[in-house]
């Protein structure tokens, strides 16, 4: 075994994988603090009133987002192709949960959303050129 390859793929496959699947679990656990009441009123009011004013299709789009691109993240490590469908589903996932808040949300809270369609459409294009490589099957 060389250096630059473990089982079969360049190590900054793993590297690549493990980021993305950490901050899509991090974007997971943001959208179940914010389903919790308590954790809601603790924040501060512009991120309440963001959240209690967003319509069920703007957090349903955000769990297809974050949650898509979790279990893509997982299914990249696992070498499956599939994960590239994943994460289309979850990147327009992102972008629609962005719809509700465009007119509302200060720019901070904004890169936040944008942060999580930049990330997966990378995670996308790497996920299918993984799959062009011959990383993932």
């Amino acid at each position: 075994m060389n250096d630059t390859n473990v089982s079969g793929v360049h190590w900054s496959f793993w590297a690549i994988g493990a980021v993305g699947l950490a901050f899509n679990v991090m974007g997971c656990i943001n959208l179940l603090s914010q389903m919790n009441a308590d954790m809601v009123a603790s924040m501060p009011e512009a991120h309440r009133t963001l959240i209690e004013s967003r319509p069920a299709w703007g957090t349903g789009a955000f769990a297809v987002a974050v949650f898509g691109a979790a279990i893509g993240g997982i299914l990249l490590l696992l070498k499956k192709s599939i994960a590239y469908y994943l994460f289309i589903a979850s990147l327009l996932g992102a972008v629609v949960a962005q719809i509700p808040i465009l007119g509302v949300a200060s720019f901070p809270m904004l890169v936040g959303g944008l942060s999580q369609i930049v990330v997966t459409a990378f995670l996308l294009w790497y996920s299918k050129r993984s799959e062009n490589k011959g990383w993932v099957s």
